[in-house]
């Protein structure tokens, strides 16, 4: 199998990429300015009170504007959401509640769902997102990196990637209410044949995240021989799924087990600074600040090469210190609020518990290149490939209203 996958995606021989498996797709959103995202939505309420308490040049400055979005831009409401469509300076309208989203791996954030204030907020996504949908958000490809190749999530991602080129946000359904799954149509029903039994779109997502591997081109996902094996990842995949949704959909929260579970060892101050991490110990340090036991995998857990709990600190601490930080950015909480610290402590614990199931993804594609898999070949054989081109397209909601630009309504 790694020979097929090194060869690249592009030889009928080579490994199907999740691209001919979940054929809809969506690229990342583009927010275009910093402020509209915060870790806490009360920064964001703030931002938004100053925003509209300016005028002219000042409220153009704290705007930021982009060549998508000015203070005169009007802009459709997003699926949905209730908020103003006319030029933000002219009516900005009531504050609209913020949405939690999840700001690439394993950073949920709060975002302002306004139209107006994203430069390409990608409304298709909006359109599908509620409480059946779930995600699967591919990562930037990074050469030598041995990181998980996607993602899964019932938040809506804005699919920022922590390095290398951003990978494309996959819906697991294409129409509200978990219907019409987002696969390739004929795939469920080939693969039910071949292993025997019902083949979901929820099956075929956690068995991608148990066994996919990064390519240039996109994930490679191998489909075994062996109905055994699909089980036993099917059974893996949907652990890890677990740990991604973090509670979603009736689940628990992650939790490590008793005697494992991290602390605040040592009261982390108001601004921290940097952290690092203390081997001995295993503890992070924040400034005077100490949290532990955090397991070695943890601190060290990492996509596109970047380390997912330094990247959670950085940015929080170069929202309120960081060149980055003026204007409407800087508006923030003075010090280190609680909710932080229990954001922090179940992060750990989530990136502790996924490192733990590492030795069995191991097994599973050491196995994988024992049994064999389909090919792209084989798929095309079975009249799977190519991929219609109207299951690369959004479903239409063809009785479904949005509000466009200025209070017009369009029917979709």
């Amino acid at each position: 199998m790694a020979a097929r996958a090194a060869a690249g995606a592009g030889g009928g021989d080579a490994l199907p990429l999740l691209d001919d498996l979940m054929p809809w797709s969506v690229r990342p959103l583009r927010t275009g300015r910093p402020w509209v995202t915060a870790p806490d939505a009360a920064s964001l309420r703030a931002r938004w009170d100053l925003l509209v308490a300016a005028d002219g040049a000042e409220q153009e400055r704290l705007f930021r504007p982009s060549r998508s979005r000015t203070p005169l831009t009007p802009a459709a409401a997003l699926p949905g959401r209730s908020t103003g469509t006319s030029a933000f300076a002219r009516d900005p309208g009531p504050y609209p509640e913020p949405v939690r989203i999840l700001h690439g791996p394993f950073d949920e954030q709060w975002l302002i769902p306004d139209h107006r204030l994203l430069d390409a907020a990608r409304p298709e996504l909006w359109r599908v997102a509620d409480g059946h949908q779930l995600f699967a958000v591919e990562h930037g490809y990074v050469p030598q990196d041995s990181g998980p190749a996607l993602f899964a999530t019932a938040l809506l991602p804005d699919g920022h990637s922590p390095a290398g080129r951003p990978g494309r946000i996959r819906p697991l359904y294409r129409r509200p209410g978990g219907r019409e799954p987002n696969l390739a149509p004929g795939l469920s029903a080939l693969l039910a044949a071949r292993y025997g039994g019902p083949v979901t779109a929820e099956h075929v997502l956690a068995w991608t995240l148990a066994a996919a591997v990064p390519s240039p081109a996109g994930p490679l996902v191998p489909l075994p021989a062996d109905g055994e094996l699909w089980a036993e990842g099917v059974e893996l995949g949907q652990e890890l799924l677990r740990l991604h949704l973090r509670g979603a959909r009736g689940g628990e929260r992650p939790r490590m087990p008793g005697g494992r579970r991290p602390y605040v060892r040592a009261a982390i101050p108001p601004r921290p600074g940097g952290a690092h991490y203390d081997a001995g110990e295993e503890a992070i340090v924040l400034g005077e600040g100490r949290v532990s036991p955090v397991p070695a995998g943890a601190w060290d857990f990492r996509v596109s090469g970047v380390r997912m709990l330094e990247l959670w600190f950085e940015r929080r601490r170069a929202a309120a210190e960081g060149p980055a930080a003026e204007g409407l950015a800087a508006v923030g909480p003075r010090g280190w609020p609680r909710e932080r610290t229990s954001e922090l402590l179940e992060l750990i614990s989530v990136l502790a518990l996924l490192d733990g199931l590492r030795p069995r993804q191991q097994a599973l594609r050491d196995r994988l290149e024992r049994v064999g898999a389909l090919s792209r070949n084989e798929l095309s054989t079975a009249g799977l490939r190519p991929v219609p081109a109207s299951a690369r397209r959004p479903a239409s909601v063809l009785d479904h209203q949005e509000e466009g630009p200025e209070g017009q309504f369009a029917l979709l």
